[in-house]
């Protein structure tokens, strides 16, 4: 359209140019300063159990212009800002963001159904339900989880590492070493899942339990959800694709490590936690059983059940998986290598670039591939994974040849390996062009993973964890772990 004869007028247009002014003229340390301010304050009242001043402080953190504000740019970065919900809207433009931080209100809020759609499940050919809320919807859950975030960070079991601040799947490991390492550890584990945990938490216990206004919560939980034009409504669980979820499912299952330290003390049975999967470490095969019946009548309170496929007792001697990592001692020593699914599904991945990759130039290809490769060797770096690595680059180098000889049928090998690989250094088999090169599994170093302050708090220990990350970033440049204020996604690097 010719914006001479547009039909918006120009006041309206002139509304839109101030709105986004403003928004660029946001200064975001300031706004997370506050933020941070009222959530440092929650946390220590939390620590005091001064329950009354908790729920002003996160009145005031909800009614907050700078809450808000990060509240919008939360939604507006992640990976789901392109996703519309049930009713088409998307916030792309800074006059669309200003204007979504007036609308961020709780008077007479009600949320929207959710629309419902299906994804493939990592590993296996299921799908699972996904749940999406419109833009307004998740900008407040993100308003009302950056309230609940200090108390679910004050309250969390210290052995749970999944959806949490400043804590990954590689301290996880880390804390699982330490368990498993010694001579005299325990020498079984039972290995937990919970069936359908996103899907099946009560609602009930929810409102009953978790500090946070009720009335909202209601609407987060009782939205319903579209699917086929279809209104279906939601008697239990929590959506999948809703930012404050992750919050809400881990405030459910803490209190298990409390319950086994005092039903099991002075014992070699030691609790971790990432997510819905779980290990429990414990010194005979009918001690485990018995956690499981523990665990399983814990779990029945709020509406979940243990998978029965999926939930095994396990010897040491005989290995098992979690997180991508296989934990297993060979005559005496316990090693934690990569696992046969997760070195299958990397392989899977690349194979599925090159085959896509058919017709890139070979500039293209690099830039595809060598985000993977990093970010795959830096998940499992900390780990015994040397030989995994060098065996993975020999895999890819079958495949790059493949792709090569595919895109040239008529020349010969002397061709082909002068054309895609070079010399570099000491190297002579380099996949490069002039501008850039494929990075190689092993030229990722192994370092060992520093072991995390399990008390600390992300709130009232900032500078212990800004350090930390500060250290991990200095000798990682790739890092993929971030300073967020939450995290609402597991690991999909190294699974």
């Amino acid at each position: 359209m010719n914006v001479l004869h547009s039909t918006t007028s120009k006041d309206e247009k002139r509304t839109d140019k101030d709105l986004a002014t403003q928004w660029n003229s946001i200064h975001w340390n300031e706004v997370r300063a506050n933020v941070i301010r009222l959530q440092t304050r929650i946390a220590k009242a939390v620590v005091e159990k001064k329950w009354h001043l908790v729920k002003r402080l996160q009145y005031l953190l909800t009614h907050a212009y700078s809450a808000k504000q990060l509240a919008v740019r939360i939604v507006t970065q992640n990976r789901g800002k392109r996703t519309p919900g049930v009713d088409g809207e998307l916030w792309t433009t800074a006059s669309d963001k200003m204007q979504a931080v007036s609308r961020l209100t709780d008077k007479q809020y009600s949320a929207q159904p959710l629309k419902r759609i299906f994804i493939p499940k990592p590993g296996t050919d299921t799908k699972r339900p996904l749940s999406i809320p419109t833009m307004i919807d998740r900008a407040m859950q993100a308003l009302y989880a950056l309230a609940l975030q200090p108390v679910a960070e004050t309250l969390a079991d210290k052995r749970s590492f999944g959806f949490r601040l400043f804590r990954s799947a590689q301290d996880a490991s880390e804390y699982a070493f330490t368990c498993l390492a010694k001579k005299n550890s325990a020498e079984w584990v039972l290995e937990g899942d919970i069936k359908g945990c996103f899907d099946t938490i009560s609602h009930e216990w929810l409102k009953n339990n978790i500090l946070i206004d009720r009335t909202i919560l209601a609407q987060f939980l009782k939205a319903g959800f579209v699917y086929d034009q279809k209104l279906y409504p939601t008697d239990r669980g929590t959506p999948q694709g809703g930012v404050i979820s992750p919050l809400l499912a881990n405030l459910t299952l803490d209190g298990i490590e409390a319950l086994l330290a005092q039903r099991y003390p002075r014992t070699k049975v030691h609790f971790i936690r990432y997510a819905d999967d779980f290990l429990v470490t414990a010194p005979t095969k009918e001690m485990a059983e018995e956690i499981r019946e523990v665990i399983r009548e814990f779990l029945t309170v709020r509406g979940l059940e243990l998978s029965e496929t999926k939930t095994v007792i396990t010897n040491i001697a005989d290995g098992f998986d979690f997180l991508g990592w296989n934990f297993r001692k060979y005559h005496g020593k316990l090693l934690i290598k990569p696992s046969q699914k997760s070195i299958g599904r990397i392989t899977d991945r690349i194979r599925d670039i090159l085959h896509r990759a058919a017709a890139w130039t070979q500039d293209d290809l690099i830039d595809a591939l060598n985000p993977v490769v990093v970010g795959w060797a830096n998940y499992h770096r900390h780990n015994v994974a040397a030989d995994t690595f060098r065996k993975l680059d020999s895999i890819v180098w079958n495949m790059l040849w493949r792709w090569a000889k595919r895109r040239h049928p008529e020349k010969g090998h002397q061709w082909i390996a002068n054309r895609y690989w070079h010399t570099e250094g000491n190297r002579n088999w380099v996949f490069k062009t002039g501008k850039n090169r494929l990075i190689n599994f092993s030229d990722t170093k192994i370092r060992r993973h520093a072991r995390l302050r399990l008390a600390a708090n992300p709130f009232l220990d900032r500078n212990y964890f800004s350090g930390r990350m500060d250290a991990n970033q200095r000798l990682t440049l790739e890092s993929q772990t971030k300073l967020s204020f939450f995290s609402n996604s597991r690991p999909v690097t190294g699974l």
